[in-house]
C-alpha cells in the first residue's frame, strides 16, 4: 500500500503533468498513440500538440459515438481525445474535457482556439474526476484514457459513482487504463515516479469490476488489449523504438556513437516530459556516469543497476530488460447505466 497521503499523491501528479504539458515531441506521441490503436487518420485530424504520448489505449474505439451526443473525457490533458470526439459528435454535439491541472487546461484551450472550435461544441472545465463539475444526467458517454489509475485507491470508487451520476440513462462508459495483472510489490507501489507514470497506482481487474457494479453499472466488460506497455520505455523523442531498453541488436552502433547518452540524442532530455510508465521512473542514463559505472546500454555485472531497469525490482538481474508487461497491462473497460 502506498504510504503517502492523498494530498501528497495529487501534488506529485500535478507537478508531473504540468511538466508534461510543456513537451513538444510530436513523433514520440505519435508512436505511443499508434501502439495503442490510433490510426494515421485520427492523428492527422487533431491540432498538433494535443497528443502528448500519455495514452494507454484508444477509448474512442469502443464508444460508438453518434452525431449530437454529449461526451465527457475525464482527465482530458491537452485535449487529444476531446478533439477526436468532437469530430464524431459533430457541431450539434458536445465534447467536454475535465482536468484539474491548470497547465494542461491552458494548452488545451490554446489548441481549441487555434482550430476555431466553438464553446458550444468543445469546452474544457477545471475539476476533479472524483467530483465532476457537471449536472446529473448530462452525458451520453464518458471516456477516460490512462487517468483513473492516478487517483489514490481510496478515492477510485468515487470516480465510478460520479460517472454513473453524470451519465444519462442508457449512457455508457468507455475507458482505457493500466491495470495490474497481479499484486504489485510494496516497493514498486511506493515508487512515486512509477506512480505518476501510471504503473504503481494500477488496480486489479477485480477491483474495477466491483467498483463499477457497486456504482450501479451493468454489462461490465474489462479486457486486456495485449498492447505493449514497454513502448514508454523504448521509444525515443523522435518516435523510434529501439533505445537503450529495446532488445539487443536493435540500436545501431553508429547511432549510439552520435548520442550523448543511450537514451537521447545530443542536447535533448532522456525522454519527452510527458512520457508515461517507467520511462519516468528509470534511473537516469542521460546523466554522465561515474567512471566505475558500466555503459548504460552494455551488459553489466549482476546486481548492478542499469538505466533501463526501474530500481523498484532489485531482485531481477540487471542485464535483463525490465518488462512492464509482466506486471501491468493496457485494458479496455466498458459499462452501461441502465
Amino acid at each position: 500500500m502506498d504510504t503517502r497521503n492523498t494530498s501528497q499523491i495529487y501534488d506529485e501528479v500535478a507537478k508531473h503533468y504540468s511538466a508534461a504539458s510543456q513537451t513538444t515531441s510530436v513523433k514520440y506521441g505519435e508512436t505511443v498513440a499508434k501502439s495503442f490503436g490510433y490510426t494515421e487518420e485520427e492523428l492527422a485530424n487533431i491540432p498538433e500538440g494535443a497528443n502528448l504520448g500519455l495514452s494507454c489505449g484508444n477509448p474512442l474505439a469502443i464508444t460508438s459515438l453518434r452525431e449530437g451526443e454529449t461526451v465527457i473525457d475525464l482527465g482530458s490533458g491537452a485535449g487529444f481525445d476531446v478533439f477526436l470526439a468532437a469530430t464524431r459528435v459533430g457541431p450539434t454535439g458536445r465534447s467536454i474535457g475535465i482536468d484539474f491541472n491548470d497547465d494542461m487546461l491552458a494548452r488545451a484551450n490554446s489548441l481549441k482556439s487555434s482550430r476555431g472550435f466553438p464553446d458550444s461544441q468543445v469546452s474544457f472545465l477545471k475539476g476533479s474526476i472524483t467530483a465532476i463539475p457537471l449536472e446529473s444526467g448530462t452525458a451520453d458517454c464518458i471516456i477516460s484514457n490512462c487517468v483513473i489509475n492516478l487517483v489514490p485507491e481510496a478515492e477510485k470508487p468515487l470516480v465510478f459513482k460520479e460517472m454513473h451520476r453524470v451519465l444519462k440513462s442508457g449512457g455508457r462508459v468507455a475507458v482505457s487504463d493500466i491495470l495490474a495483472k497481479k499484486p504489485l510489490p510494496e516497493k514498486l507501489r511506493n515508487d512515486i515516479a512509477m506512480y505518476v507514470g501510471c504503473i504503481a497506482g494500477a488496480s486489479e481487474k477485480q477491483q474495477y469490476e466491483t467498483w463499477l457494479k457497486e456504482a450501479g453499472f451493468e454489462q461490465v466488460l474489462i479486457q486486456d488489449t495485449g498492447a505493449d506497455i514497454n513502448v514508454y520505455l523504448d521509444t525515443d523523442e523522435n518516435g523510434n523504438r529501439g533505445g537503450c531498453c529495446a532488445p539487443p541488436g536493435t540500436v545501431k552502433e553508429e547511432e549510439e556513437e552520435k548520442s550523448s547518452s543511450c537514451c537521447a540524442p545530443k542536447k535533448t532530455e532522456c525522454a519527452p516530459a510527458g512520457a508515461a510508465g517507467a520511462a519516468a521512473a528509470a534511473p537516469s542514463c542521460c546523466k554522465p556516469a561515474a567512471e566505475t559505472t558500466p555503459p548504460c546500454c552494455k551488459p553489466v555485472e549482476k546486481k548492478e543497476s542499469s538505466c533501463c531497469k526501474p530500481a523498484a525490482k532489485p531482485e531481477v538481474e540487471a542485464e535483463e530488460k525490465e518488462d512492464l508487461n509482466e506486471w501491468v497491462g493496457s485494458y479496455k473497460i466498458y459499462a452501461v447505466k441502465n
